[in-house]
């Protein structure tokens, strides 16, 4: 089986964890500290706060900007449903802006005309705009930090799929556009801990009120606290948290990961080119790059024809080739379906949607391997379809 995602652990980071496991410390210790330094060293971020996972990291992040009941999210629709349930879990409500047909990151365009239209109404502006940068290339988010300027909403970069990616010179995660941006490490992204991920903020407002929401709300420091403290044994809980704590284990495994970074997305940049050369020639369109910035490469999504997705799909898997779909238009799930959405709402993420195929893309694969998918998937369409030249 060749997956369409697989972790890279090596010896290294095996020893890290087992270290770990023979300290005095197993969470909440040494190896946080460690792990948060070395992402915000990275990607030029004044603070960095390691969380339970991304899911955790998108909640607290909404709550840190104060979302809540009467206020709006705005997000892509071509995205996990954890970016958007951050704004449920808040009480607050949802939207969806369509993504660009060429990126399929969410439009910049089209946020622009939802916002002239929703100020022109009278309608409440959205609180917060969730920009998720799909498949691990930004989106402009120079132009989205342009338009916040102008209708006063905050803005959060959901980097789920992009660690290590560039933007306009800097790595996204140095929130020079944004207010808050969240990592996910799930074993099938760039790097991993297993369950995990990181948020980056260069308010340290922010990062106070975030660091302190990860652990129940509670805080150790006198500063913080509202009476005087009766020893070094006492807290206080200044607001109602959660506990979305990483332990020390994953962040240990993720400082070791952190070590390698540069290498995996090398290979992941590797792979694609060599993707594309590979697959030119068949009824694929290829995953279009901006040239404000070099994706990450957490996946590498084409499109097929939409009449032939299903039985390639379904080809593909048969001969052990783990390709898979990223996204079903969040809104069109049930849950969402009963908020009011309908289909029709976002025109071109549900066209992505119809014709995404996502090929197997990992740090270790093999060009072997790679030759194979080519291969399986140049047999899967049936040989009588047109062929077209696929974007660059």
């Amino acid at each position: 089986m060749i997956p369409y995602g697989r972790q890279d652990i090596s010896e290294d980071d095996i020893a890290e964890v087992v270290a770990v496991l023979r300290s005095d410390w197993i969470t909440q210790g040494p190896a946080i500290d460690r792990f948060e330094k070395s992402i915000s060293d990275y990607v030029g971020s004044s603070h960095a706060i390691a969380v339970s996972n991304a899911t955790a990291g998108l909640h607290i992040a909404a709550i840190a900007l104060g979302l809540g009941p009467g206020d709006s999210l705005w997000t892509s629709p071509n995205t996990f449903v954890a970016t958007s349930n951050a704004a449920l879990y808040c009480g607050a409500d949802i939207d969806f802006v369509d993504i660009d047909p060429d990126t399929y990151c969410i439009s910049v365009a089209a946020l622009q005309s939802k916002l002239e239209a929703t100020a022109a109404s009278g309608r409440k502006l959205p609180k917060i705009v969730t920009a998720v940068h799909f498949a691990g290339q930004s989106c402009d988010m120079r132009a989205i930090a342009r338009l916040s300027e102008k209708y006063g909403f905050r803005i959060v970069e959901d980097a789920s799929h992009a660690i290590g990616a560039e933007y306009l010179g800097g790595h996204v995660g140095n929130c020079m556009y944004s207010d808050i941006c969240v990592f996910s490490f799930h074993p099938v992204k760039i790097i991993t801990t297993g369950e995990g991920g990181v948020i980056t903020t260069n308010d340290e407002t922010l990062a106070t009120r975030i660091a302190e929401l990860r652990t129940h709300g509670v805080t150790r420091n006198p500063d913080r606290m509202e009476s005087e403290s009766d020893g070094l044994w006492y807290y206080e809980m200044v607001e109602l948290g959660l506990n979305y704590r990483m332990t020390d284990m994953q962040a240990a495994l993720g400082a070791s990961q952190m070590a390698r970074l540069d290498l995996f997305i090398a290979r992941r940049r590797d792979l694609a080119d060599r993707y594309a050369e590979k697959l030119f020639g068949l009824p694929v369109v290829l995953p279009r790059q901006s040239a404000d910035g070099r994706s990450a490469f957490h996946l590498y999504p084409v499109q097929v024809p939409p009449d032939q997705r299903r039985a390639v799909f379904d080809k593909m898997r048969s001969v052990g080739i783990g390709v898979n779909v990223h996204y079903i238009p969040v809104y069109t799930h049930p849950v969402y379906r009963r908020l009011g959405f309908s289909a029709g709402y976002c025109p071109n993420a549900e066209t992505y949607y119809l014709r995404a195929l996502s090929l197997p893309m990992f740090s270790r694969m093999t060009e072997a391997e790679q030759d194979i998918v080519v291969g399986a998937l140049a047999r899967s369409f049936d040989q009588t379809s047109q062929r077209s030249v696929p974007a660059n």
